[in-house]
């Protein structure tokens, strides 16, 4: 009975140490609470803050690589209609025959000055001619197979006719050169 006595009285002094810390607590509590209270909503702005002023500049940086890109690349539209106008300019020079130039030198001087001018015109906006010559490997990031054929005296992969030059805008490919290659195994 004894330890049931001696252990009421702990009971006793826990309930009562209990009671205590309660009452002082109650006090401290509401203020603690409220200024915990006050705190989470200090972070859970500054937290706010933080991720709209970090979107603000993600914003601003798209929005300058965006300026940036359509600077570069805004006239891709009008550069690809202009490629016929090319192709069509170096058919004709390339049509004339010897005979003809002398009887035509003013038509011919023409169209060979319009050419030029069209081409400078393409090198001031970034536009630049991909050019290959036969024997080039093929490479498929600016060149289009049109056929494969093999030809003796040549390895696979090699440039063995050009159908129409390629171009690029900038890095960027506008036409890949379009090209025969030989599919000829050594």
């Amino acid at each position: 009975m004894a330890e049931r006595n001696e252990d009421n009285f702990l009971d006793d002094i826990d309930e009562a140490e209990a009671e205590e810390y309660r009452e002082d607590s109650v006090e401290v509590s509401d203020e603690e609470i409220e200024l915990d209270t006050l705190r989470a909503e200090r972070d859970a702005f500054h937290d706010k803050f933080l991720r709209a002023l970090a979107d603000a500049e993600n914003v601003r940086k798209r929005g300058e690589r965006d300026r940036r890109e359509a600077e570069k690349y805004g006239g891709t539209k009008l550069a690809r209609d202009m490629l016929p106008v090319y192709d069509n300019l170096k058919r004709a020079v390339d049509a004339i025959a010897e005979d003809q130039r002398e009887a035509s030198a003013a038509l011919i001087e023409g169209i060979e000055l319009t050419m030029r001018e069209l081409i400078s015109i393409f090198a001031r906006h970034g536009v630049r001619i991909v050019s290959p010559q036969v024997g080039d490997k093929f490479d498929p990031q600016v060149h289009e197979a049109m056929f494969e054929a093999p030809l003796p005296g040549t390895k696979a992969g090699e440039i063995i006719q050009i159908s129409a030059e390629g171009f690029m805008l900038h890095d960027r490919i506008l036409r890949p050169a379009q090209v025969g290659v030989s599919s000829m195994q050594d």
